[in-house]
């Protein structure tokens, strides 16, 4: 029998390890079950979801290379609804910030500048400040 991908399979587990589990095949063939494609919720331990010999159905996402059986029971599930979005109600745009440039809009470019430069020297005085104060801080001073 061949194998397709994304065809669905009805299963039996023969093995289980910490990060998956082993699934025989219509055919004689097996394959895998990560223990990330065993439930929609995580799972700490495959061994609360599935037991050996265990029947199960898996849905065939891949076959690497090396002829390795990629298999998964949560996309062999059928699909839940998902839950309606609840629409939050939306908040007013805050006011934009006028900035000291757009309020000196009759000054020359020199004058400008000069305003620019002296608001731009107390910010970075205030930086300073405000980072040295929290230094000390975490000194224990």
């Amino acid at each position: 029998m061949e194998l397709t991908v994304g065809t669905i399979y009805d299963g039996k587990v023969t093995g289980i390890t910490k990060f998956g589990a082993f699934v025989a095949l219509p055919g004689g063939k097996s394959g895998m079950v990560h223990i990330s494609e065993v439930a929609n919720a995580y799972v700490e331990d495959i061994k609360q979801y599935l037991s050996e010999g265990q029947e199960v159905k898996v849905k065939l996402i891949g076959i690497d290379p090396q002829g390795r059986v990629n298999l998964s029971i949560k996309k062999a599930l059928p699909e839940q609804p998902r839950p309606a979005r609840q629409e939050r109600p939306r908040q007013p745009a805050p006011a934009p910030v006028r900035s000291t440039l757009q309020k000196t809009g009759d000054l020359s470019f020199e004058d400008k500048l000069k305003h620019f430069m002296q608001a731009s020297e107390s910010k970075i005085s205030d930086s300073r400040a405000f980072g040295e104060k929290k230094s000390s801080r975490r000194r224990g001073r």
